[in-house]
């Protein structure tokens, strides 16, 4: 029987883990710290992991491993080239989240442009109640429709922002980071332009070396008064204290983040104790993270333990 171990299954919340279950004896540990991570792999087959990294000293305690199982997109945590010296595949899941990153992006973009979080408070605060007035305009909100979204990014999520933002009534237009806009149905420009010319900026691009730092003080300040940036991407592609920075002097009309560049982020991060924090949304790095896209993460990962020990 294949034993598998799940080394950060708290990443998944509830989602159901019995199409994995079914294939061996199934072992999940909320969390693993590094130490703790390689006791936990002593006679494993098969080991899922999300975050937690998979090093040559924990592939050189599990001399059983025949598999590696990312639970997400991105294979950064993971040491390929020494699972290739020893022959270990590595799998991951592609595809499974698109729907509900696009989904938080506009959750995000919306709340921006409409400023969401005003309106609810004054009616939940009973300051409406007490106004007299059926209405409240004393801080205005604008419209989507004609507005322009640059997009950083034109990959599956980037497109399906395009096509929603198109539906939306928004002008598209695209900044490739790899240097060639594949992408023939929206302007591609450069990201200066990009910067200046939007009036909402998303970022949908994977950390590499050409998005490492990309968007920094020099870029935001180029962006419109009234602008909105969004990162749904990585962390790290847009520099966190430049943001900071730019968002306190009010440069710009505000930012959304759901990546961060350490995650958790940090308790006294600048981002956290700006002199704005209306212009500000925030998710915990839960963009992809849908009911719908953890149960096909979870279905995918099964098919891949499956398919490997056909």
């Amino acid at each position: 029987m294949l034993k598998i171990v799940f080394l950060d299954a708290a990443t998944i919340g509830d989602t159901s883990l019995n199409c994995i279950a079914c294939q061996g004896e199934l072992i999940c540990y909320p969390t693993s710290t590094p130490e703790e991570a390689l006791s936990r792999v002593a006679d494993c087959d098969v080991v899922i992991t999300n975050k937690v990294r998979i090093t040559k000293e924990l592939l050189d305690a599990a001399p059983s491993l025949k598999l590696v199982c990312e639970a997400a997109t991105g294979v950064n945590n993971i040491d390929l080239d020494a699972c290739k010296e020893r022959g270990i595949p590595v799998k991951n899941v592609a595809g499974y989240s698109t729907d509900s990153v696009v989904q938080s992006t506009f959750m995000h973009l919306l709340s921006l442009l409409g400023n969401a979080p005003y309106f609810d408070n004054a009616v939940k605060s009973g300051e409406y109640s007490r106004s007299g007035l059926f209405t409240d305009v004393s801080v205005p909100f604008v419209e989507i429709t004609g507005k322009t979204l640059g997009i950083v990014g034109m990959g599956n999520i980037g497109s399906k922002v395009a096509a929603l933002a198109t539906a939306f009534g928004m002008k598209v237009i695209y900044y490739s980071t790899s240097g060639t806009g594949h992408c023939k149905d929206y302007p591609c420009v450069s990201l200066d332009e990009l910067m200046s010319l939007s009036d909402a900026i998303s970022v949908h691009a994977p950390y590499n070396k050409n998005t490492a730092g990309l968007i920094g003080e020099a870029q935001l300040r180029l962006m419109k008064p009234t602008a909105f940036i969004l990162n749904l991407g990585r962390g790290g592609i847009v520099v966190e204290n430049d943001l900071a920075k730019v968002i306190d002097e009010g440069i710009i009309g505000g930012a959304a983040l759901d990546v961060f560049e350490k995650e958790p982020i940090c308790e006294d991060h600048p981002l956290l104790h700006t002199s704005h924090p209306e212009k500000l949304r925030f998710t915990p790095h839960t963009a992809w993270a849908s009911v719908e896209a953890r149960e096909r993460l979870i279905k995918i990962v099964a098919k891949n333990i499956e398919e490997t020990f056909a």
